[in-house]
């Protein structure tokens, strides 16, 4: 995939801002001088110098935004997820931690680890290996389509993941 057909969208979800996230990928757009990043960055006073944003997206903002994206880069937030995987979209996610005050728990983590492990989505888990995976952003693939309903094996492993 050529660097210049790239469209990135960058989102935290709505509950917290994640600018650890967020500044390491406006960093490395305005080092690689990046014109097709965007960013959907949540309620936080910090703003990024190099890539567009906004705070909030309505729910078909956040679709547009998503779907005319050539990857997105976000939180291990479930609608994000299953939203990349539906539009068959590559992903690469960064878990928010509540050891950093990024979050509640410690759930995204563990979401993150358990869909990594079963093929489905691409992750950083720190700040060093977004960047490793910034600079080879076109390594980055889509998995596997999630269809519009999910199938009852996924429902099964989800459920046995979250209850268990």
């Amino acid at each position: 995939m050529d660097r210049d057909k790239f469209k990135v969208f960058v989102t935290v979800g709505t509950d917290q801002p994640f600018d650890r996230m967020v500044r390491v990928v406006d960093q490395w757009a305005g080092g690689e001088n990046r014109k097709d990043v965007f960013a959907q960055i949540g309620q936080t006073n910090w703003r990024p110098k190099h890539i567009e944003y906004s705070q909030f997206l309505s729910p078909s903002e956040f679709t547009e935004k998503l779907r005319s994206s050539n990857i997105v880069i976000g939180h291990a937030g479930m609608g994000t997820i299953l939203t990349a995987l539906k539009y068959q979209k590559p992903l690469l996610v960064v878990p928010k931690r509540a050891s950093l005050g990024e979050h509640r728990n410690e759930h995204q983590l563990a979401t993150a680890k358990r869909l990594l492990e079963l093929g489905r989505i691409n992750v950083a888990f720190d700040e060093a290996e977004l960047r490793q995976k910034l600079a080879n952003l076109q390594s980055v693939s889509s998995k596997n389509k999630l269809g519009e309903y999910a199938t009852k094996g996924l429902t099964d492993s989800i459920s046995t993941f979250i209850f268990s």
